[in-house]
């Protein structure tokens, strides 16, 4: 968890599990190759010696230079925190900033401490594990599992879940044995996630997410049972996310100087028709452009298409299950939650550079809904 989410906590805020994150300051190097060499730093003190070409950059940055050319997965929030835990030394005396300038002549040494045990305390979880390798895991996430633990939500979540299951393999990200979760999804939506077991993969995986796509090879789709069925065959909702005015937990569409940008691409796959023979319901293919919280949700429900089941979006729309048949109503009944699911996900893998494609198929509950919506 981040400084910033450790103050909301503590001020008893709601941290919301996001669908997919934003990677905080300082932003990943858009170029996989920078990272792709890199391992995950061992234990122990380096020293170095500044030369005339050093002169006047500053601490942080030079320590970054040194260890993208020793090949060590460092990164620069991971340097400024060994700097103020005091592990960063100049000339023997304890450095006092990241900003500080170094001169030529200047002898820098940091200590690089064994990882730190994990937190929070790993908990015996089942989870599907569709993947696993030595820098990584892809697991197919159930309805009900939060991702990292928040306030309300300290145990009994993913993370808890991937430190027992990785144990040592976890190898000390940003210092801490613990897995790197670089997007997320909701509690009550199912599928797809990648979560890295070393730096080395984090600062790969976080490169390619904050790209979202754009110029790096990123693939995630989803699947989603929405209200109604949209009169074109396809299209692109492009509209700023930002927190809701008067429910602080909830996100929606506002004004550009209000929020971020969002854009969801969406394809209809299937048409569903009511007891009474009229539309009713509709499955469609949701590509993110972007990743903010909630914004499959927000988005479907701005084109007055919400999800069926969605207790935050879709409340406006309940009355319309009494156009679904009987068994189509017992079945999202039975669903209670979202009916949305991460049914696929490609990229590079970080280190290896192979494209990895996972596809999962939606879970039970929505099976059955869907079924019965054909039906």
């Amino acid at each position: 968890m981040n400084r910033r989410a450790k103050d909301r906590q503590q001020r008893g805020e709601e941290i919301p599990d996001y669908e997919f994150v934003d990677v905080a300051d300082p932003a990943p190097e858009p170029n996989p190759d920078a990272w792709r060499s890199r391992t995950t730093p061992l234990a122990g003190e380096r020293a170095y010696m500044a030369d005339e070409a050093d002169d006047g950059v500053r601490l942080d940055r030079y320590l970054a230079q040194k260890s993208e050319i020793a090949g060590e997965a460092l990164s620069r929030t991971r340097l400024q925190g060994l700097i103020e835990e005091g592990k960063v030394l100049i000339n023997g005396r304890i450095a006092k900033d990241g900003k500080t300038k170094v001169r030529a002549g200047f002898t820098i040494t940091i200590d690089v401490p064994e990882a730190a045990p994990a937190e929070p305390m790993g908990e015996n979880i089942p989870l599907n594990v569709i993947y696993e390798d030595d820098e990584l895991i892809v697991i197919d996430k159930p309805a009900g599992l939060v991702v990292h633990p928040a306030s309300g939500h300290e145990t009994g979540t993913l993370v808890n879940a991937l430190i027992a299951h990785c144990g040592e393999s976890l190898s000390g990200i940003g210092g801490v044995r613990r897995p790197g979760i670089v997007h997320r999804i909701d509690k009550d939506t199912t599928g797809l996630l990648v979560i890295a077991k070393t730096d080395a993969a984090h600062q790969g995986l976080a490169a390619l997410f904050a790209d979202h796509g754009l110029t790096l090879p990123l693939e995630r789709e989803y699947r989603a049972i929405v209200w109604g069925v949209p009169s074109r065959a396809r299209g692109t909702v492009d509209a700023p996310l930002g927190r809701h005015a008067t429910h602080r937990e909830k996100q929606a569409v506002v004004t550009p100087d209000r929020g971020r940008n969002a854009v969801t691409h969406w394809e209809l796959q299937e048409r569903f028709l009511g007891k009474e023979g009229a539309p009713a319901a509709a499955l469609l293919t949701c590509r993110l452009e972007t990743g903010r919280t909630h914004q499959i949700r927000v988005h479907l429900a701005h084109i007055a298409h919400p999800l069926l089941g969605d207790p935050f979006y879709g409340t406006g729309f309940r009355t319309k299950a009494a156009n679904l048949t009987e068994p189509a109503r017992d079945a999202l009944n039975m669903l209670g939650r979202q009916a949305l699911h991460a049914a696929r996900l490609g990229f590079e893998h970080p280190v290896t550079g192979e494209w990895m494609e996972f596809e999962s198929e939606p879970p039970e509950d929505m099976q059955k809904l869907l079924a019965a919506l054909r039906g």
